[in-house]
């Protein structure tokens, strides 16, 4: 699977438990620095930063894909409503929560969120 990784650099621990849970192998890790300009619109921002990756669309269509998505929520969204463009659904996202009590701040895996699932299942409650 491609792990496209938009947050701070994932340490292997953390890669590993990724691969864990999805029972999956991570076979390309992309680190994609994410810098916004606060000032111009976020949409050529948006659509700028996921051509970063460098996949192909039918990469986008076939490739089993997996996000670590930014830390700034406008940006994470923005990025989401693209992907979903690309990819024709919402992609599965990790999850990586503070550890408790660690000094300096550290972040361990948490999940493996589903948009996918979490968007069919909302549906019914409509």
């Amino acid at each position: 699977m491609i792990l496209l990784n938009f947050g701070h650099p994932l340490r292997p621990d953390i890669v590993e438990e990724i691969e864990r849970c999805t029972g999956k192998t991570v076979e390309t890790l992309l680190d994609i620095p994410v810098q916004f300009d606060q000032e111009q619109p976020f949409d050529a921002q948006v659509a700028a930063l996921a051509d970063r990756a460098g996949l192909s669309s039918h990469d986008w269509q076939t490739r089993g894909i997996l996000v670590n998505p930014p830390a700034h929520p406008l940006v994470a969204l923005g990025l989401l409503a693209e992907l979903h463009g690309r990819m024709g659904y919402f992609p599965a996202v990790v999850r990586l929560r503070p550890q408790a009590g660690s000094l300096p701040p550290t972040f361990v895996f948490a999940e493996i969120l589903n948009l996918q699932s979490i968007r069919e299942a909302a549906r019914t409650r409509r």
